[in-house]
C-alpha cells in the first residue's frame, strides 16, 4: 500500500477525499493520522479518538466498477476485513453491529465511514474511514458503551503492524468482493451480525418503542427486521436503533 503518515490532520476521509478529487492515486494509498481532531462517522456523527493511542486512518479502493445493486457486498468486504484482522486479538463475542460496526460484546470498538464515488451507475472507487480504539484506556462519559483492544485483552499493541494487518485482510475480502463471491460474503457478515435472530427492543427515530429480531440485509442494504406480527420490514440507517 502506498501509506501517507500524518501528525494531525482534521478528517483522513476528507483529506484522502481532496487528494483523489485532485491527482491520480494508487489502489490502496492509505492516509494515517496520530491525532484525528474532527474524525467523523455514519450521518454526520463525530469520532472522539485520543491522540497518539488508536488506529485512525482512511483507504483509497479503486477500480471496483461495482453496480449499486451489489453495494452492500461492498459493505460486508469492509466490516469482515476489519473483523477478521481483529478477531485474531478478540476471537469471543466479537460481533458486526449493522452497518459496519465492529462490538466487543455490546461494547464499541471500532466505526467505520464508506464514501463511494458513483458514475454511470457504478461504484467507482471507495474512500473507506476506520477507527480503532486500540490503547486508549479511558473514554468520554457519553461514549460509555466504547471499549478499546487493551480494555479487553489488558495488551499494548503497535498501531503500525496493526494497520498492515487490518489493510491485508480488507485486499482479501475485496479480492472475494471481485471474484463474485457474494453468497460467501453475506454468509460471513450474517454469521456475525449483532442481535442476529434474538428478539429485541428498538427505537424509531421518533422515538416508539418496538420489538422484533434481525433477519437479514435487503438487496438494498437496508437492515430487514421481522416484527411480532411476522411482517418484515426494512430500515435504513439512522431509522432505528437498539432501545
Amino acid at each position: 500500500m502506498n501509506l501517507i503518515k500524518l501528525n494531525a490532520i482534521d478528517s483522513t476521509n476528507s483529506f484522502l477525499k481532496e487528494m483523489a478529487k485532485n491527482s491520480s492515486l494508487e489502489n490502496y494509498t492509505v492516509v494515517v493520522a496520530k491525532d484525528q481532531t474532527n474524525g467523523r462517522g455514519q450521518q454526520e456523527n463525530t469520532w472522539a479518538s485520543e491522540p497518539f493511542k488508536n488506529l485512525t486512518f482512511s483507504a483509497f479502493i479503486n477500480d471496483l466498477n461495482l453496480e449499486l445493486n451489489h453495494y452492500k457486498y461492498f459493505n460486508f468486504a469492509i466490516s469482515l476485513g476489519v473483523y477478521d484482522a481483529i478477531s485474531k486479538y478478540i476471537n469471543r463475542q466479537l460481533f458486526i453491529k449493522w452497518p459496519n460496526d465492529i462490538l466487543s460484546a455490546n461494547q464499541k470498538i471500532c466505526g467505520i465511514l464508506i464514501e463511494n464515488s458513483i458514475s454511470k451507475g457504478a461504484m467507482k472507487y471507495a474512500v473507506v474511514g476506520i477507527g480503532i480504539n486500540v490503547n486508549q484506556e479511558t473514554f468520554y462519559e457519553n461514549l460509555s458503551k466504547a471499549s478499546s483492544l487493551k480494555n479487553i485483552t489488558g495488551k499494548s499493541y503497535n498501531l503500525d503492524e496493526l494497520l498492515v494487518e487490518v489493510v491485508t485482510a480488507i485486499k482479501l475480502r475485496i479480492k472475494q468482493l471481485l471474484d463474485k463471491e457474494y453468497d460467501t460474503l453475506e454468509n460471513d457478515y450474517l454469521k456475525v451480525l449483532y442481535k442476529k435472530n434474538i428478539p429485541s427492543m428498538f427505537k424509531t427515530a421518533e422515538n416508539a418503542l418496538f420489538m422484533g429480531k434481525i433477519i437479514g440485509i435487503s438487496n438494498s442494504g437496508n437492515l430487514k427486521v421481522e416484527l411480532g406480527d411476522e411482517t418484515i420490514k426494512e430500515f435504513g440507517i439512522k431509522e432505528i436503533s437498539f432501545a
